[in-house]
């Protein structure tokens, strides 16, 4: 009985070896296996065995970009002065080997490293440099970082600087230069502004002018052609006038009360003088018509103004009355 129990013992401790022996390394990753403490391979992503009691995982190493944030760090620029700056550093490993047996803590030291590395480059620019420089920055600290970090098995792929803190101090200064940009774009800006209200206004007031000045004009125009047209109308009216009166063949006492109207009407101006031709005042001594029709040269006797009364005189009529009792 004891030695089928001891068989049994002995099948599940095999079992059990063998099934810790069977390792599967996952996607995206890597293990360094060492045989007697010395590196023999590197394992990819699968299923793998290795020798009991010989072998062993020295590494497990993932092959996923990396993020290592670094804490704010107290920069001195080239004009002297201080800022705290902190970084963000993106890597991957592509090496195990190199990432295993490169340095004794590879992603301590990128950090010692990004922070010298800063240091450096921030220490050649000044203040207005740094803060407008933020691209040239991150472009020569992933250059520089992944050039140093090859023999680490790290390829570095970006470096952004996350945060510049300059002293209260100079914050308080650019405030102040800041509100003062503002406040000159401000008044550049109303300037500007009423200047072109200015010009608006005035090419308006010069196109009012203008359009008056072309309004006045035509309406002179249309009244001038009105006037023509209405005298072009009665010289019209006359001439066709005299020409139906040609045409009716007129007597001579029709052109005699003719003339008759003409004078009635010249009569009837506002002229303070008339004169007469001789020959008109001929034919109206020897016209009845026009006298009985006109009333000229009835003579109407004036009449004799009343005799005024004498008036009473009381003074003198009370001295008589005094002097003649009776």
């Amino acid at each position: 009985m004891l030695p089928y129990i001891i068989g049994g013992i002995l099948v599940v401790l095999l079992l059990v070896l063998i099934f810790s022996c069977v390792n599967i390394v996952p996607q995206a990753s890597e293990y360094v296996v060492e045989l007697l403490g010395r590196y023999k391979t590197t394992w990819s992503a699968g299923v793998h065995l290795k020798l009991p009691f010989l072998e062993k995982i020295a590494r497990k190493i993932t092959l996923k970009e990396q993020v290592l944030d670094s804490p704010p760090q107290p920069v001195i620029t080239k004009d002297n002065v201080t800022m705290q700056i902190d970084t963000v550093v993106y890597f991957k490993v592509f090496d195990a080997k190199l990432y295993t047996y490169g340095a004794v803590n590879p992603i301590n030291a990128l950090g010692m490293l990004t922070a010298t590395t800063l240091r450096n480059i921030v220490g050649g620019l000044d203040l207005d440099g740094t803060l407008t420089s933020r691209d040239e920055i991150n472009g020569q600290m992933t250059q520089l970082l992944d050039e140093a970090t090859d023999q680490w098995g790290i390829r570095v792929t970006r470096v952004e600087l996350k945060n510049i803190i300059p002293p209260k101090e100079i914050q308080a200064a650019m405030e102040k230069q800041m509100k003062a940009e503002r406040d000159k774009r401000e008044a550049l800006l109303q300037a500007e502004g009423h200047k072109a209200a200015a010009i608006t206004r005035a090419e308006g007031d010069k196109q009012a002018m203008i359009l008056a000045a072309e309004g006045e004009r035509d309406a002179r125009i249309a009244r001038a052609e009105g006037e023509a047209k209405a005298i072009l109308l009665a010289k019209q009216a006359e001439a066709d006038g005299l020409r139906a009166l040609r045409e009716a063949a007129p007597s001579a006492a029709v052109l005699e009360l003719k003339k008759y109207e003409s004078l009635v009407a010249l009569s009837r101006g506002q002229a303070s003088k008339i004169i007469i031709p001789s020959n008109v005042v001929d034919t109206v001594n020897r016209s009845v018509l026009f006298s009985e029709v006109t009333g000229l040269g009835d003579v109407t006797p004036a009449g004799s103004e009343p005799e005024p009364e004498p008036m009473e005189d009381p003074c003198c009529e009370k001295y008589q009355k005094e002097e003649n009792p009776s």
